[in-house]
């Protein structure tokens, strides 16, 4: 009789056998096809891949001028496992950097430091050190065959033409991990476009990489073009761009804003282009190149005047009388007023707003304008909200407040824009009912409760860019173009069409021409430019009223509308309307003939003041 135990014994060992057999199969096919690591292992082994690294693309502005280009930059790349096979003269290397052995073993470990180098491998080149100009790698280009596992690889940094548009243009940093696990295209030490219009087109700019691929003995050694270049790909440039920026008048805008805290944005408004965007302070683009980058933006970080914060987009300033052309458009259109309604003022006595100043009573719209008439709008804001009264519970006197607000949204406040290359914007604030029914609850306000917003003051907030979009769809009687910087990219058909009819706009652009032949602006008129503008002083709890400008020109063909914002520099009138007058200057006629107002701008220190 069988032994039963040896019997099922036998199946057993079988059954071992089968299974042993299966983890070897398994297991090569989770090597061979699953698992990529060790066929690049093998093929590192086999191969070398030399990345080719692209130029980024050039930047010009609107009339071609270049603004950014390339300039080479070398950076030193090591195999460890090279390295380590051969005899690999530390001491010489050293020596030939200028640098001393502690530099090179910290430098070694912090590049095989998985955490901070996730793509650490002993088979692929790794970066030793970055931005080398020609002469630091000179000795070592002489001496290279002392080295085996090393190469020097040419790379580009960003070199810029003129020391201004630090804020549009943008900088271009080295990648990190959340860059290079959300794009394959990055791996460790490469760089993209940090912000402004590097970051934007940071896809178009960068370019595509390409590869060569040589060919490696059983000790490492290149042997030649792997399969005479069949895997090899060339890089292909980055896609030039042309701005809508006009470099002389940028360069001027920043001039004027030396020592002083704001911004100047102009626009042109058939087109919505931006023709230039300041942010003061600012820097010269070169600080955040190179070696030094990681210092100098340290620096900036660290400043107590932000400069690293785009106050053209970002900052938020009420609009003070500024505002009062939206409120004369908004009258205008709801039919509560016309072109000859008059308004008394009592000058510095009138309640419950009072004048700035003595002037003629009653006035009529225009006259309104160009005295910057507070009595006038605040009553113009009343007789507009209070049309109906205060019936059903307040009901009618917030549908037209509704109305009122979504007149004044259409002229792009209140919202970012959207579909722009303008990055990094506030939105501003329009405040809705809903906002003063939880401050005052549903029956407590009225037109006097809010009477502040007439004048451009309370809770109403805006942006510079808002405030010259907004002089542009004023100077283009009723529409505007989002603002953008990239002239290939055409917006023309993006029209945003506000609620205020062009037949209410006439007589907007004779109170904002009369502003500057006998209102505030009078003193820095150009006549032939025939310029339109609007001055506005906005309450600063914190310290000096921040000085506020709006305007266009010329008057029957507007070519350039702006808005300045000069913080903590008082009235509009002496500062950011003087700015913007030297600004369509130069923009409409290429030069500035009244060297006395620009100089007595450019001087002026306005941060100590």
């Amino acid at each position: 009789m069988i032994n039963d135990n040896f019997y099922r014994r036998k199946y057993v060992v079988g059954g071992i056998a089968v299974m042993i057999v299966l983890t070897y199969i398994v297991r090569l096919f989770l090597l061979q096809v699953i698992d990529q690591s060790t066929q690049e292992k093998a093929a590192n082994n086999a191969q070398l891949r030399q990345t080719l690294y692209p130029s980024r693309g050039l930047i010009y502005d609107r009339n071609g001028e270049l603004l950014v280009s390339n300039q080479p930059i070398y950076e030193i790349t090591v195999i460890v496992r090279e390295m380590m096979q051969e005899h690999f003269d530390t001491i010489g290397f050293c020596n030939a950097l200028r640098i001393t052995p502690v530099d090179f073993a910290m430098r070694m470990q912090e590049m095989s430091d998985r955490r901070k180098n996730r793509g650490f491998s002993r088979y692929t080149p790794q970066i030793f050190m970055q931005n080398l100009s020609q002469e630091d790698i000179a000795q070592l280009q002489q001496e290279q065959y002392k080295y085996p596992g090393m190469d020097i690889r040419i790379r580009t940094l960003r070199d810029y033409t003129y020391p201004i548009a630090s804020h549009v243009l943008g900088n271009v940093g080295e990648v990190n991990y959340n860059d290079i696990e959300s794009d394959n295209y990055y791996a460790v030490g490469d760089y993209s476009g940090r912000g402004g219009i590097e970051r934007t087109y940071e896809k178009e700019l960068r370019g595509k990489k390409g590869v060569e691929v040589y060919m490696r003995d059983s000790r490492g050694r290149i042997q030649g073009s792997y399969q005479n270049g069949l895997l090899d790909r060339p890089a292909e440039a980055g896609t030039d761009l042309y701005l809508s920026i006009d470099m002389a008048t940028q360069q001027l805008a920043e001039q004027l804003m030396q020592n002083k805290v704001g911004s100047i944005v102009a626009i042109e408004p058939k087109t919505g282009e931006i023709i230039t965007m300041v942010s003061a302070p600012n820097w010269d683009p070169k600080r955040l190149v190179g070696r030094e980058r990681s210092a100098n933006y340290q620096q900036l970080l660290d400043d107590s005047h932000k400069p690293l914060m785009n106050r053209a987009t970002q900052a938020q300033y009420p609009p003070g009388s500024t505002f009062k052309i939206l409120q004369a458009l908004a009258a205008l259109q709801k039919g509560c007023i016309t072109p000859n309604t008059k308004y008394p003022c009592n000058g510095p006595t009138s309640t419950p707003i009072k004048c700035t100043h003595n002037h003629g009573s009653p006035v009529d719209l225009e006259e309104g304008i160009e005295q910057s008439c507070n009595p006038y709008f605040w009553a113009l804001y009343r007789d507009m909200l209070q049309q109906d009264g205060y019936e059903n519970g307040h009901t009618l006197f917030k549908e037209h407040y509704n109305e009122w607000r979504e007149i004044i949204a259409s002229f792009g406040l209140g919202e970012r824009f959207a579909n722009t290359d303008v990055r990094e914007q506030a939105k501003g604030y329009l405040p809705t009912t809903e906002f003063y029914n939880r401050i005052y609850g549903q029956k407590g306000w009225k037109a006097i409760t809010i009477r502040s917003l007439s004048i451009g003051q309370g809770e109403i907030l805006v942006t510079p860019l808002q405030l010259a979009n907004q002089a542009a769809a004023i100077a283009n009687k009723g529409y505007y173009i989002t603002p953008h910087f990239n002239r290939n990219d055409s917006m023309k058909s993006d029209i945003h069409a506000t609620l205020v009819d062009a037949v209410h706009f006439d007589v907007v652009h004779r109170g904002m021409a009369r502003v500057m032949t006998e209102g505030t602006g009078r003193w820095y008129n150009i006549p032939e430019l025939q310029m339109c503008g609007k001055t506005g002083t906005a309450q600063n709890p914190h310290g000096e009223d921040h000085a506020l400008f709006i305007g266009f020109a010329p008057m029957d063909n507007p070519q350039i509308a702006i808005a300045v914002a000069v913080e903590n520099a008082g009235f509009g009138a002496t500062w950011a309307c003087p700015m913007a007058t030297l600004v369509m200057e130069q923009y409409l006629t290429g030069e500035i003939k009244r060297k006395w107002l620009y100089d007595r701008m450019v001087n002026a220190n306005l941060i100590d003041k």
